[in-house]
Protein backbone atom coordinates (compact mmCIF):
# COMPACT_ATOMS: atom_id res chain seq x y z
CA UNK A 1 0.00 0.00 0.00
CA UNK A 2 1.59 3.40 -0.64
CA UNK A 3 1.39 5.71 2.33
CA UNK A 4 1.33 8.60 0.29
CA UNK A 5 -1.99 8.17 -1.47
CA UNK A 6 -3.87 5.68 0.25
CA UNK A 7 -6.13 5.99 3.32
CA UNK A 8 -8.49 3.95 5.71
CA UNK A 9 -11.84 4.42 6.14
CA UNK A 10 -14.27 2.56 8.29
CA UNK A 11 -17.29 1.97 5.98
CA UNK A 12 -19.82 -0.60 5.57
CA UNK A 13 -20.82 -2.84 2.76
CA UNK A 14 -23.65 -4.48 2.01
CA UNK A 15 -24.17 -7.53 -0.37
CA UNK A 16 -28.20 -7.80 -1.32
CA UNK A 17 -28.96 -9.43 1.78
CA UNK A 18 -26.90 -8.12 5.02
CA UNK A 19 -24.84 -5.07 5.66
CA UNK A 20 -21.46 -5.99 6.90
CA UNK A 21 -18.45 -3.36 8.55
CA UNK A 22 -15.05 -3.38 6.95
CA UNK A 23 -12.11 -1.25 6.21
CA UNK A 24 -12.11 0.53 2.86
CA UNK A 25 -9.21 1.96 1.01
CA UNK A 26 -9.40 5.56 0.30
CA UNK A 27 -7.32 7.49 -2.27
CA UNK A 28 -6.06 10.88 -0.27
CA UNK A 29 -7.33 14.43 -1.55
CA UNK A 30 -4.94 17.15 -0.28
CA UNK A 31 -4.92 21.10 -1.15
CA UNK A 32 -1.74 23.06 -2.15
CA UNK A 33 -0.93 26.22 -1.95
CA UNK A 34 1.34 27.57 -4.61
CA UNK A 35 2.95 31.23 -3.36
CA UNK A 36 4.77 32.91 -6.39
CA UNK A 37 7.45 35.44 -5.80
CA UNK A 38 6.12 36.14 -2.61
CA UNK A 39 2.39 36.69 -3.39
CA UNK A 40 -0.21 33.78 -3.25
CA UNK A 41 -1.16 32.41 -7.10
CA UNK A 42 -2.96 29.17 -6.57
CA UNK A 43 -4.25 26.43 -4.72
CA UNK A 44 -4.28 22.91 -6.56
CA UNK A 45 -6.24 20.01 -5.10
CA UNK A 46 -3.90 17.03 -5.57
CA UNK A 47 -2.57 13.67 -4.38
CA UNK A 48 -0.01 14.43 -2.49
CA UNK A 49 2.86 12.67 -4.42
CA UNK A 50 5.44 13.75 -6.50
CA UNK A 51 4.28 17.40 -5.81
CA UNK A 52 7.26 19.02 -7.25
CA UNK A 53 6.69 17.65 -10.62
CA UNK A 54 3.46 19.02 -10.06
CA UNK A 55 4.22 21.98 -9.43
CA UNK A 56 6.45 22.48 -12.09
CA UNK A 57 4.48 21.21 -14.81
CA UNK A 58 1.78 23.16 -14.00
CA UNK A 59 3.92 26.91 -13.91
CA UNK A 60 5.18 25.41 -17.60
CA UNK A 61 1.33 24.73 -18.44
CA UNK A 62 0.04 28.01 -17.36
CA UNK A 63 3.07 30.10 -19.01
CA UNK A 64 4.53 31.20 -16.05
CA UNK A 65 8.25 29.16 -16.89
CA UNK A 66 9.61 27.88 -20.22
CA UNK A 67 11.70 25.86 -18.40
CA UNK A 68 13.10 24.66 -15.53
CA UNK A 69 16.09 27.22 -15.44
CA UNK A 70 13.07 29.62 -14.76
CA UNK A 71 13.31 29.15 -11.31
CA UNK A 72 15.22 30.63 -8.80
CA UNK A 73 14.43 28.33 -5.67
CA UNK A 74 11.51 25.74 -5.00
CA UNK A 75 10.26 24.79 -1.22
CA UNK A 76 7.76 22.52 -0.54
CA UNK A 77 5.94 22.50 2.94
CA UNK A 78 3.97 19.16 2.52
CA UNK A 79 2.38 19.27 5.80
CA UNK A 80 1.40 22.60 5.77
CA UNK A 81 0.19 22.03 2.12
CA UNK A 82 2.68 25.77 1.28
CA UNK A 83 5.13 25.88 -1.88
CA UNK A 84 7.04 29.09 -2.27
CA UNK A 85 8.35 29.46 -5.61
CA UNK A 86 11.13 32.35 -6.32
CA UNK A 87 11.78 33.19 -10.10
CA UNK A 88 14.65 34.34 -11.76
CA UNK A 89 13.06 37.08 -13.45
CA UNK A 90 10.89 38.46 -11.12
CA UNK A 91 7.53 39.87 -12.64
CA UNK A 92 4.19 40.31 -11.95
CA UNK A 93 1.99 37.32 -13.15
CA UNK A 94 -1.46 38.76 -13.67
CA UNK A 95 -3.83 35.92 -12.33
CA UNK A 96 -6.68 36.67 -14.16
CA UNK A 97 -5.05 36.11 -17.58
CA UNK A 98 -4.79 32.26 -15.84
CA UNK A 99 -8.70 32.33 -16.33
CA UNK A 100 -9.83 34.50 -18.47
CA UNK A 101 -11.57 32.86 -21.75
CA UNK A 102 -11.02 34.24 -25.43
CA UNK A 103 -12.18 33.17 -28.23
CA UNK A 104 -8.81 32.47 -30.91
CA UNK A 105 -7.91 31.06 -33.92
CA UNK A 106 -6.06 28.07 -33.97
CA UNK A 107 -3.54 27.30 -36.87
CA UNK A 108 -6.30 29.84 -38.86
CA UNK A 109 -7.93 26.33 -39.28
CA UNK A 110 -11.15 27.11 -36.77
CA UNK A 111 -12.23 29.41 -34.07
CA UNK A 112 -12.19 27.67 -30.92
CA UNK A 113 -12.75 28.16 -27.21
CA UNK A 114 -9.23 29.16 -25.18
CA UNK A 115 -7.78 30.44 -21.69
CA UNK A 116 -5.68 33.35 -22.78
CA UNK A 117 -2.93 31.34 -21.23
CA UNK A 118 -3.58 28.31 -23.52
CA UNK A 119 -3.69 30.74 -26.92
CA UNK A 120 0.00 31.76 -25.83
CA UNK A 121 1.22 28.19 -24.80
CA UNK A 122 -0.25 25.56 -27.12
CA UNK A 123 1.89 23.76 -29.52
CA UNK A 124 1.32 22.82 -32.94
CA UNK A 125 2.55 19.25 -33.33
CA UNK A 126 4.63 18.10 -36.40
CA UNK A 127 5.50 14.89 -35.33
CA UNK A 128 6.25 12.42 -38.26
CA UNK A 129 6.34 10.16 -35.79
CA UNK A 130 4.42 6.34 -35.95
CA UNK A 131 3.03 3.30 -33.44
CA UNK A 132 1.25 0.71 -33.77
CA UNK A 133 -2.24 -0.28 -33.11
CA UNK A 134 -0.35 -3.37 -31.64
CA UNK A 135 2.05 -1.25 -29.46
CA UNK A 136 -1.34 1.24 -28.57
CA UNK A 137 -2.92 -1.81 -27.12
CA UNK A 138 0.00 -3.21 -25.26
CA UNK A 139 1.51 0.03 -23.82
CA UNK A 140 -2.30 0.22 -22.56
CA UNK A 141 -2.23 -3.19 -20.91
CA UNK A 142 0.81 -1.58 -19.28
CA UNK A 143 -0.47 1.44 -17.88
CA UNK A 144 -3.38 -0.30 -16.62
CA UNK A 145 -1.02 -3.24 -15.21
CA UNK A 146 1.28 -0.57 -13.45
CA UNK A 147 -1.82 0.77 -11.74
CA UNK A 148 -1.73 -1.21 -8.35
CA UNK A 149 -3.09 2.12 -6.26
CA UNK A 150 -6.03 2.25 -8.77
CA UNK A 151 -6.70 -0.81 -8.20
CA UNK A 152 -7.00 -0.62 -4.76
CA UNK A 153 -8.93 2.45 -4.49
CA UNK A 154 -10.50 3.45 -8.09
CA UNK A 155 -10.16 6.90 -7.90
CA UNK A 156 -6.90 7.52 -9.14
CA UNK A 157 -6.24 9.03 -12.84
CA UNK A 158 -2.95 7.79 -14.31
CA UNK A 159 -0.57 9.25 -17.25
CA UNK A 160 2.79 7.94 -18.63
CA UNK A 161 5.52 9.20 -20.82
CA UNK A 162 6.32 6.36 -23.48
CA UNK A 163 8.58 6.14 -26.26
CA UNK A 164 6.36 3.19 -27.97
CA UNK A 165 7.96 0.38 -26.35
CA UNK A 166 7.25 0.86 -23.06
CA UNK A 167 6.63 3.16 -19.83
CA UNK A 168 9.25 6.13 -19.06
CA UNK A 169 7.50 8.05 -16.54
CA UNK A 170 4.36 7.13 -14.89
CA UNK A 171 2.29 9.45 -12.24
CA UNK A 172 -1.22 9.66 -10.62
CA UNK A 173 -3.64 12.10 -9.41
CA UNK A 174 -6.81 12.36 -8.16
CA UNK A 175 -7.02 14.94 -11.16
CA UNK A 176 -6.21 13.68 -14.56
CA UNK A 177 -4.68 17.12 -15.23
CA UNK A 178 -2.72 17.27 -12.16
CA UNK A 179 -1.41 13.40 -13.68
CA UNK A 180 -0.48 15.20 -16.62
CA UNK A 181 1.05 18.31 -15.23
CA UNK A 182 3.46 16.11 -13.13
CA UNK A 183 4.54 13.99 -16.59
CA UNK A 184 5.52 17.66 -17.46
CA UNK A 185 7.17 19.00 -14.97
CA UNK A 186 9.13 15.78 -14.45
CA UNK A 187 10.26 15.95 -18.06
CA UNK A 188 11.41 19.68 -17.40
CA UNK A 189 13.57 19.02 -14.49
CA UNK A 190 15.60 16.14 -16.23
CA UNK A 191 15.55 18.10 -19.65
CA UNK A 192 13.67 14.73 -21.72
CA UNK A 193 13.16 15.27 -25.23
CA UNK A 194 9.78 15.05 -26.35
CA UNK A 195 11.00 13.93 -29.85
CA UNK A 196 8.57 10.64 -30.47
CA UNK A 197 7.23 10.46 -27.55
CA UNK A 198 3.92 9.43 -26.48
CA UNK A 199 0.74 10.22 -23.94
CA UNK A 200 -0.68 6.97 -22.70
CA UNK A 201 -3.57 7.99 -20.40
CA UNK A 202 -6.34 6.40 -18.21
CA UNK A 203 -8.48 9.29 -18.27
CA UNK A 204 -11.48 10.87 -20.63
CA UNK A 205 -9.94 13.32 -23.65
CA UNK A 206 -11.23 16.42 -22.77
CA UNK A 207 -10.47 20.00 -24.12
CA UNK A 208 -7.90 20.82 -21.38
CA UNK A 209 -6.25 17.19 -21.58
CA UNK A 210 -5.62 18.10 -25.37
CA UNK A 211 -3.98 21.33 -24.63
CA UNK A 212 -1.91 19.61 -21.77
CA UNK A 213 -0.52 17.39 -24.21
CA UNK A 214 0.11 19.93 -26.80
CA UNK A 215 2.07 21.76 -24.40
CA UNK A 216 4.44 19.49 -22.82
CA UNK A 217 5.01 18.92 -27.07
CA UNK A 218 3.77 15.27 -27.64
CA UNK A 219 1.82 14.11 -31.21
CA UNK A 220 0.13 11.20 -30.10
CA UNK A 221 -2.77 10.56 -27.51
CA UNK A 222 -3.43 7.07 -26.29
CA UNK A 223 -6.11 7.03 -23.97
CA UNK A 224 -8.73 4.07 -22.78
CA UNK A 225 -11.68 6.63 -22.56
CA UNK A 226 -13.78 8.72 -24.48
CA UNK A 227 -13.20 11.96 -26.26
CA UNK A 228 -15.27 15.15 -26.58
CA UNK A 229 -16.27 17.34 -30.09
CA UNK A 230 -13.89 20.04 -28.83
CA UNK A 231 -11.22 18.14 -27.79
CA UNK A 232 -11.27 16.41 -31.24
CA UNK A 233 -11.35 19.58 -32.68
CA UNK A 234 -8.23 20.77 -30.77
CA UNK A 235 -6.73 17.64 -31.81
CA UNK A 236 -7.12 18.08 -35.92
CA UNK A 237 -5.97 21.60 -35.47
CA UNK A 238 -2.93 21.13 -33.19
CA UNK A 239 -1.54 17.96 -34.95
CA UNK A 240 -2.74 15.86 -32.21
CA UNK A 241 -3.03 12.09 -32.79
CA UNK A 242 -6.33 10.64 -30.56
CA UNK A 243 -6.87 7.34 -29.56
CA UNK A 244 -9.80 6.32 -27.46
CA UNK A 245 -11.54 3.47 -25.95
CA UNK A 246 -8.32 1.31 -26.27
CA UNK A 247 -9.89 -1.66 -24.59
CA UNK A 248 -9.23 -5.63 -25.24
CA UNK A 249 -8.31 -5.89 -28.96
CA UNK A 250 -10.09 -2.51 -30.08
CA UNK A 251 -9.45 1.43 -29.81
CA UNK A 252 -11.11 4.31 -31.76
CA UNK A 253 -8.54 6.41 -34.12
CA UNK A 254 -10.34 9.83 -34.11
CA UNK A 255 -7.40 12.20 -35.39
CA UNK A 256 -4.50 12.25 -37.53
CA UNK A 257 -4.84 8.44 -38.48
CA UNK A 258 -1.61 8.82 -40.52
CA UNK A 259 0.02 7.64 -37.35
CA UNK A 260 -1.40 4.74 -36.59
CA UNK A 261 -0.11 1.62 -38.26
CA UNK A 262 -2.54 -0.69 -38.49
Amino acid sequence: MSEDVITRWSAYKYDGRERSSFEDEIVLEYPFTVHLDGEEFATMVCTPTHVQDLIVGFLASEGIIQSYGDIESLSIDKTAGFAYIELQNKRNVNKTMVSKRVIGSCCGKSRQFYFLNDAKTAKTIMTRNQISADQCIALMKQLQQSSEDFQKTGGLHNAALSDASSLLVTRSDIGRHNALDKIYGHTLQHSISMKDKIIVFSGRISSEVVLKVSKIGVGILLSKSAPSNLALELAEDLGITTVGFIRDQRMNIYTHPERIVC
